[in-house]
C-alpha cells in the first residue's frame, strides 16, 4: 500500500509543477507582449534644438518635423524633413 501512495504523491507533484510551469509561461508571454505595445506609445520624440527651433522626431520611420518659434520674426509653419539615416 505504501508503494501506491508514493506513486500518487509523485504524480501529484509532477502534475502540480506542470500546471505551475504552464501558468508562468503564459504570464511571462503576456508581460512581454504588453511591454512591446508600450514602446509604440513613444513613437515620437520632442527635441528642443535651440531657443527658437523645435523638432519632432518619428523614431520608427526616421522622419522629423521642425518648427521655428519666433522670438521676433520667422516662419511659424512646421516643415517635414527626411531621415538623415537613409
Amino acid at each position: 500500500m505504501k508503494n501506491h501512495s508514493s506513486i500518487i504523491i509523485g504524480l501529484s507533484i509532477i502534475i502540480g509543477f506542470t500546471i505551475l510551469g504552464i501558468f508562468l509561461m503564459v504570464t511571462v508571454d503576456k508581460f512581454i507582449t504588453n511591454k512591446g505595445n508600450v514602446n509604440n506609445e513613444y513613437k515620437y520624440e520632442l527635441v528642443p534644438a535651440n531657443e527658437n527651433n523645435m523638432i519632432i522626431f518619428d523614431r520608427k520611420t526616421g522622419e522629423y518635423w521642425t518648427k521655428f518659434i519666433p522670438s521676433e520674426e520667422g516662419p511659424t509653419n512646421w516643415e517635414k524633413g527626411d531621415s538623415p539615416l537613409d
